[in-house]
């Protein structure tokens, strides 16, 4: 097949375009202007330059494709909310009229975070779209939508994925900054800490991606791709301590007083025009302190998903990863002392 990959230069795209290049696929992925693509170029990848924001970019890297997997989004920076919609919502429908102009079929990678958190039972996908007020989660949602209808009015064939909050190696985004602050000893354990978190191994989720690009009648449906295994929040932090040889994290924060600490810090932020997120929000602190599952009954019944990493697993390989940057960063200054 050929298969056109946004977002392809990420932690995610990363580990998708290996899977697919090793099962035979001819990948193209697009890429903005200014981001380095060596390591496509190096696997023999076709790297366009684009912005799912400029649909006139698009043409292209969607020319002839019979696929696209749109990873592409904004998460994880500290923009208006403005910034977020362009990418996760005007984007995703800029990219998906090009796939219809095409003819390709379309996996829409959504997220976990469309149906709000603390939800007190395991999500399935038919509960409403009700996304925490912060705005990678309602443009997500919003996002979400766009490709739904598309897919009722316009007859767009297209897969959403909800998947989990992924990591693995690669991952500086999630797994890197839990583990840099245990190994600094700041790590915390917000509320009892027996918490459900909802993360999955990012091999998982490229299963679930490869999946549902290649199920006849996944088109027109919705799907959770997660581990149905979590792990508390404090398993999770205690795993990744003893993985990367730090202590363990010993301090409980009450979740009330430090939801209120992540919203002052917001308030702060705004009042100063910041351009630095706060060290504390309530995204974040709700991600951590409250209890989140989600079922994967339908995509186990459907396409055949069942999560083949363990969390713990997980935890181990990432943490191999991670030792062996921070080795890597300390191999110059050990040679000039000695």
């Amino acid at each position: 097949m050929e298969i056109l990959i946004t977002g392809g230069n990420g932690l995610l795209g990363r580990h998708l375009v290996r899977a697919m290049q090793d099962r035979g696929d001819s990948v193209r992925v697009l890429v903005l202007p200014d981001e380095d693509a060596s390591w496509l170029d190096e696997r023999g990848v076709t790297v366009h330059r684009g912005d799912v924001r400029r649909p006139e970019t698009l043409t292209a890297p969607m020319s002839g494709v019979d696929a696209v997997l749109h990873l592409a989004g904004m998460m994880g920076v500290w923009r208006p909310m403005a910034d977020y919609h362009a990418v996760n919502v005007t984007g995703t429908e800029n990219v998906c009229h090009a796939a219809l102009i095409e003819a390709a079929r379309i996996v829409h990678v959504s997220s976990w975070t469309v149906y709000g958190m603390a939800q007190g039972a395991p999500v399935r996908e038919e509960h409403p779209l009700t996304p925490f007020r912060e705005p990678y989660a309602i443009t997500k949602a919003a996002g979400d939508m766009v490709v739904q209808r598309m897919i009722a009015q316009d007859g767009l064939a297209a897969v959403v994925l909800r998947p989990g909050t992924f990591f693995g190696p690669g991952d500086r985004l999630h797994f890197s900054r839990m583990a840099d602050r245990l190994r600094a000893g700041r790590g915390v354990i917000v509320g009892s800490g027996d918490n459900a978190l909802p993360f999955v191994y990012v091999t998982d989720v490229v299963q679930g991606l490869l999946l549902a690009l290649d199920h006849e009648h996944a088109v027109g449906r919705a799907y959770n791709i997660t581990n149905d295994r979590p792990l508390a929040q404090k398993q999770f932090l205690h795993a990744i301590a003893r993985a990367i040889g730090a202590d363990p994290p010993r301090f409980h924060v009450p979740y009330h007083a430090l939801y209120a600490a992540g919203y002052a810090a917001e308030v702060v932020g705004k009042i100063t025009r910041s351009p630095r997120q706060p060290i504390v929000t309530r995204l974040g602190v709700k991600l951590f302190g409250t209890d989140n599952r989600h079922a994967i009954d339908r995509a186990r019944r459907e396409l055949g998903f069942t999560p083949q990493v363990s969390l713990e697993d997980g935890v181990r390989l990432a943490a191999g990863w991670y030792r062996g940057q921070n080795e890597s960063a300390l191999t110059p200054a050990l040679a000039v002392t000695r």
